[in-house]
C-alpha cells in the first residue's frame, strides 16, 4: 500500500477535494518555512513546558490562534464535546506517551482542559452538549480530576487545568481551586505584574517556570480578543457551518472557522462522534448553510515521524480503516447524508504536516 500524492489529479475530485487538499499544501509550506521553523524553537528555547490542549471537535477551537503561539508547540487532542475518558487505553497511552516524552527532555506539562460556550447566543455553543455550559464544565473537571489521580495532585510534573473559551472574541477563563477563576476579558487592560500574581494566586502549588509558560499563552490570548475586537469577524465565521467530518489524528492543519468538525480515536465510542458529526453537517445542507451542490466531505488520517519503517504503512492502515469504519457509521446512522459525501483519506508527515493522498473522491 502505497500512498500517491498525485492521485488527486489523477481521479477528478470534487473541488471541495481540491480545496482542502490545496489547503494542505499551503499550510505545510509555511510549517516547513525556515521563519516558521525557528519561530518553533524559538519559543520553545523560552517556554520549555510542554502544552497539550484538549478540545471539542469544534473547529473554531484553535490552541495556537487563540494564544497567539507557533504551530507546533501546542498538541492538540479533539473529541465529540470535548469530553474524554482517561480510562479509554488508546487515549491513555498517548497522554503517557506526552508526559514521557517531556520527562526525558527535563521538561513540564501542562494540560489544557477545555470546553467553550457563546456569549451572544446560546446555539453558537458547543451543540455536542446540546449547549449546557456547566454539564461541560462538570466534564472538563472530571478529566482534571482523573489525570490528578493518575499523575499526582501535587502537580510536580503534570499541572492539569481546566480553561472555559468564549468563542464570540475567543477569551480564555483560567480555572482553578473550587469557584475560583480569572476571565481574561476582565483583564484586557490589567498591568502584566499585576496579571502575573493573580495567576500565582489562582494556582499557588504551580512551578515558577510553569507560571512563566502559561503567562506567555495569557499575554497571547490578550492580544488576540485585542485583534478581533479591532477586527470583528462576520457573522458566518461565528455560526456553525460545517461541511467537513475529519476523523483520525493531524489536523491541526486544518483550522477552518465552521468548516471542520475533527473528530480524534480518544474514546471506546467513536460512531457517536461521527454520526453527531453527520448530523450536524446534513443539518447544515438542510438549512442553507452549505452549498447542496458543494456535499460534505469525510476526510480520514494516519500520522506518523519516522518516514521509514513499519510507522508510515501503519498510518495508511489506520487511514483506510477509519475511512471504511466512518462511512459504514453514516451509511447506516445518518443514510440521508451518505449520497453527498465526497471522501479525502491519507497520512501526515507530522515533521512537515505534509497531507499524503490515499483516496480522494
Amino acid at each position: 500500500m502505497k500512498s500517491n500524492p498525485n492521485l488527486v489529479a489523477d481521479n477528478n475530485p470534487s473541488s471541495l477535494v481540491q480545496e482542502v487538499i490545496e489547503r494542505n499544501i499551503e499550510q505545510s509550506t509555511i510549517f516547513r518555512s525556515s521563519d516558521a521553523y525557528l519561530a518553533r524553537k524559538f519559543y520553545r528555547a523560552q517556554h520549555p513546558t510542554e502544552i497539550l490542549w484538549f478540545k471539542c471537535m469544534d473547529g473554531r477551537l484553535h490552541g495556537p490562534v487563540i494564544t497567539e503561539t507557533p504551530v507546533g508547540i501546542i498538541q492538540p487532542l479533539r473529541n465529540l464535546a470535548g469530553s474524554f475518558e482517561l480510562g479509554w487505553g488508546y487515549l491513555a497511552d498517548i497522554f503517557l506517551q506526552w508526559v514521557m516524552y517531556a520527562v526525558q527532555n527535563g521538561r513540564r506539562c501542562l494540560p489544557f482542559i477545555t470546553y467553550h460556550w457563546s456569549k451572544s447566543d446560546v446555539h453558537k455553543g458547543c451543540k455536542g452538549h446540546n449547549y449546557d455550559v456547566e454539564k461541560a464544565k462538570l466534564d472538563a473537571s472530571r478529566l482534571v480530576s482523573n489525570i490528578e489521580k493518575a499523575f499526582g495532585k501535587d502537580h510536580q510534573i503534570v499541572y492539569p487545568i481546566m480553561v472555559g473559551i468564549e468563542t464570540d472574541e475567543d477569551a480564555m477563563v483560567l480555572h482553578g481551586e473550587g469557584e475560583d477563576s480569572i476571565n481574561l476579558i476582565d483583564e484586557l487592560e490589567t498591568a502584566s505584574d499585576i496579571l502575573k500574581t493573580k495567576i500565582r494566586k489562582l494556582y499557588p502549588d504551580m512551578h515558577m517556570q510553569v507560571v512563566e509558560d502559561l503567562f506567555a499563552l495569557v499575554e497571547g490570548n490578550i492580544r488576540h480578543v485585542h485583534y478581533l475586537r479591532a477586527n470583528p469577524r462576520p457573522d458566518q465565521q461565528t455560526m456553525h457551518g460545517e461541511q467537513i467530518i475529519a476523523v483520525g489524528r493531524g489536523f491541526d492543519w486544518l483550522h477552518w472557522l465552521n468548516r471542520a468538525l475533527i473528530i480524534g480515536p480518544f474514546s471506546y465510542d467513536v460512531a457517536t462522534p461521527i454520526a453527531t458529526a453527520a448530523t450536524i453537517v446534513l443539518d447544515n445542507i438542510n438549512k442553507g448553510l452549505v452549498p447542496r451542490e458543494e456535499g460534505a466531505l469525510l476526510m480520514t488520517s494516519g500520522v506518523y515521524r519516522q518516514p521509514t519503517g513499519p510507522e508510515p504503512i501503519l498510518a495508511e492502515l489506520k487511514a483506510s480503516y477509519l475511512e471504511e469504519f466512518a462511512l459504514n457509521v453514516i451509511k447506516t446512522r445518518v443514510p440521508d447524508l451518505y449520497p453527498h459525501i465526497h471522501v479525502l483519506s491519507g497520512t501526515v508527515d507530522m515533521e512537515t504536516r505534509l497531507f499524503n493522498v490515499l483516496t480522494a473522491k
